[in-house]
């Protein structure tokens, strides 16, 4: 069971997470730095188990019980949270080793600018998570702690 304290409390570190290390990476030299790193996979295991939690106890609900509308609207965040992943895959393939937690940096501006906006996609993200879908679920269940 997973309640909207728990997954607020996600969303606040990751949004933690994310302004740390963005203003770390504004100096080239923090970029190589093992805190640097680990707050980078840090980052992204959050990420990926926002999503998991989300895929995994948020949208039978919505399609179970609610409208074509609501069934739409969880279609489109299901959809989005494919995106979302295959993006995050291509771009740590591309920056990172992650068995080693190393950070792959040959072009520091394009990791600087591509890293912004991965990270902006994440946070619209939860955006929209907090405004359209958590409303939409609590609409359908009557349920105001619990999600799932």
């Amino acid at each position: 069971m997973i309640t909207y304290d728990e997954l607020y409390k996600q969303i606040h570190k990751i949004t933690e997470v994310s302004n740390v290390f963005l203003y770390l990476i504004e100096e080239r030299s923090m970029c190589d730095t093992q805190i640097t790193c680990d707050l980078f996979f840090d980052y992204v295991e959050k990420v990926k188990n926002h999503l998991e939690i989300q895929d995994n106890h948020l949208y039978s609900s919505i399609l179970k019980d609610g409208d074509d509308k609501s069934k739409k609207i969880a279609e489109n965040f299901m959809s989005g949270s494919i995106e979302i992943k295959r993006i995050f895959q291509k771009y740590l393939k591309k920056w990172s080793h992650p068995g080693k937690h190393k950070l792959l940096i040959s072009n520091y501006d394009k990791f600087n600018d591509e890293t912004k906006e991965i990270f902006e996609m994440v946070l619209n993200r939860i955006q929209d998570e907090t405004e359209h879908l958590y409303p939409l679920i609590r609409s359908i269940s009557g349920n105001m702690k619990k999600v799932a």
